[in-house]
């Protein structure tokens, strides 16, 4: 695999961060289509098929890389931003909802991350986007978000983005934790990763926390977010209805505003 630009950059910002990559003439930066933030004047941008990590593969090629996205849930594009200028310049990504913007050097990772499909930023150039599968069978049949996850491979920086505050840790061989399902941000390629049943009928039906949590064991990194986006979005829309309940004009509206004195 060809080497990845070497991209330098700065995060800006505590809880909606935006990472500003800096790039020299002819570099180049890959981000999912709507992370941009700004970039300067020689800044082009060009829609590819896939990551553009393999220049040389033929039509065919692209087509089934590109392909594979949709299983992830992303698009069959991304965007390339190249520094068409003969000076340093910028360009900006932001992340999409309240979280943390984690910077990851390839290389030293062995050259592969694994982690959310809908966590990937942006990326040098070079570094390959592509889907691992978890071939467990609890994975499998109840993995959820994590059955399909993206891997991130190259020697290059890649930046994924998580919600709400982010712990690193490092397992020891044959050292496990778990999970809420959802909350696995990344991990390196060396993790065993798969999703257990909970056990135990009252825990299960009562418990609150759900049916399944995911397990990892080492030796390995892991990096966990504190706030899913599965689960802000779930708390949003079991509160839209009484945001949305004076907006309508409905029945139930006219008798709310009586009620809350309107």
């Amino acid at each position: 695999m060809a080497s990845a630009h070497e991209i330098d950059f700065r995060i800006y910002g505590d809880d909606m961060q935006l990472v500003e990559i800096e790039l020299d003439p002819r570099e180049s930066v890959i981000a999912e289509a709507g992370s941009l933030l700004m970039m300067d004047d020689t800044i082009q941008m060009e829609t590819i098929f896939g990551d553009g990590s393999k220049e040389s593969k033929g039509l065919m090629g692209k087509l089934f890389s590109a392909g594979k996205r949709l299983i992830t849930g992303e698009s069959l594009f991304m965007t390339v931003f190249t520094n068409e200028g003969s000076t340093r310049k910028n360009v900006s990504f932001a992340a999409p909802y309240p979280g943390k913007i984690i910077p990851l050097d390839l290389k030293q990772y062995n050259g592969k991350i694994i982690c959310q499909k809908d966590s990937f930023l942006c990326a040098a150039k070079g570094v390959s986007i592509g889907i691992e599968l978890q071939r467990k069978i609890g994975a499998g049949f109840f993995g959820g978000e994590g059955f399909i996850m993206q891997k991130l491979e190259g020697d290059g920086l890649a930046f994924v983005h998580a919600g709400g505050t982010i712990v690193e840790k490092a397992l020891s061989e044959g050292e496990m934790i778990r999970l809420d399902t959802g909350c696995l941000v990344a991990m390196t390629a060396s993790i065993q990763y798969d999703i257990q049943f909970v056990g135990g009928i009252k825990t299960a039906l009562f418990g609150g926390e759900g049916l399944f949590f995911t397990t990892l064991r080492g030796p390995g990194k892991v990096w966990i977010q504190s706030l899913p986006f599965s689960r802000l979005a779930s708390r949003i829309f079991a509160a839209a209805p009484a945001v949305g309940r004076k907006e309508e004009g409905s029945i139930l509206g006219s008798l709310g505003d009586f009620f809350d004195g309107d």
